[in-house]
């Protein structure tokens, strides 16, 4: 091995790290934020420092950030449904459950996504592979959520209200997700994400203001060092390292943050929270882990599939 070789190695272990880890932390830093600053208001401050200050970057290094009308039709669009009802759900949820608990049900992204491609936008046929994985995805759930579902606890019923949010947050930046793979932009992804978050921004920022969240505001040191983690290592350099992974890993290895993030966030929450963690939280981690490797190795076999040269028409008609 070259020392280019060895070079490139270990930067990306580097960019791996730091999205498995750094993106895996996120979830410990809303619910350390929430604590005591309402998640619209963390949302507003988080975006509205991460964005601008993205694009002030970008145009100082002399990138051109100008968009399009259409360009901002639609990074209106997915800021709404990633980062003001997906993130942000999570976020409010956090509220009523705990960290590591958010960031097994939003693993079930992936799942949602196949749901949303097969059976809402019609764009792709979902495999029996891929079937069996959503109904091992549903077992996975249930196993997960069984403690909270036999009580009759306002507790209980509280964490359920939580997972009922974190299931449409789940959704919605999954049909962001979506839309954002079909949707042309004149711009880079980079520069792309910075006006998407700024708009998310503006619309948490909207929201929060109409409710009142801003006079409900406890400003503490620990919020605010959530807030700065979740721009600087959520927002930068976490989005950052994965971009650069996209650039340079196969997609499907740098997939498996999917699998790695959950992992983290229940470590992290046990770890500094003191949530607690169960036989049934790590039989429905298995399970939900496993449903969503499933998924997405029907997907990867698909898209191999569909790259396949196809026979030309007349070897079609001689065939038979």
């Amino acid at each position: 091995m070259t020392p280019t070789e060895k070079q490139q190695k270990v930067k990306v272990a580097t960019a791996f790290g730091l999205v498995y880890v750094l993106w895996g932390g996120t979830y410990l830093g809303m619910k350390i934020a929430v604590e005591h600053i309402p998640p619209y208001v963390m949302g507003t401050v988080r975006y509205l420092i991460a964005g601008p200050l993205m694009l002030g970057y970008l145009a100082l290094i002399g990138r051109k950030i100008r968009i399009s009308r259409l360009d901002v039709v639609r990074l209106i669009a997915l800021g709404v449904l990633m980062l003001s009802i997906g993130n942000m759900g999570v976020a409010w949820a956090e509220e009523y459950v705990p960290s590591g608990l958010a960031a097994l049900i939003v693993a079930i992204v992936p799942i949602w996504v196949a749901i949303i491609e097969a059976w809402i936008l019609r764009v792709r046929r979902m495999s029996l592979m891929g079937v069996a994985g959503l109904a091992l995805g549903v077992a996975g759930m249930l196993v997960l959520l069984w403690p909270r579902l036999t009580t009759g606890t306002h507790l209980g019923q509280l964490e359920l209200a939580g997972v009922g949010i974190l299931l449409v947050a789940s959704m919605s930046w999954s049909l962001g997700t979506v839309l954002s793979g079909r949707w042309n932009l004149s711009v880079d992804v980079f520069i792309a994400s910075a006006w998407q978050m700024t708009f998310g921004g503006i619309v948490n920022f909207i929201v929060a203001f109409s409710s009142g969240g801003f006079h409900k505001v406890v400003w503490t040191a620990h919020g605010a060092l959530a807030i700065v983690y979740l721009v600087t290592c959520g927002s930068w350099i976490g989005f950052t390292a994965y971009i650069w992974l996209l650039e340079h890993v196969p997609t499907p290895k740098v997939a498996t943050y999917a699998y790695v993030n959950p992992v983290v966030a229940v470590y992290l929450g046990w770890f500094f929270l003191h949530e607690k963690i169960d036989g049934w939280m790590l039989a429905g981690t298995v399970i939900i882990l496993a449903a969503v490797a499933l998924v997405n190795v029907s997907k990867l076999k698909a898209l191999r599939a569909s790259e396949r040269p196809k026979p030309c028409v007349a070897a079609e008609v001689t065939g038979d």
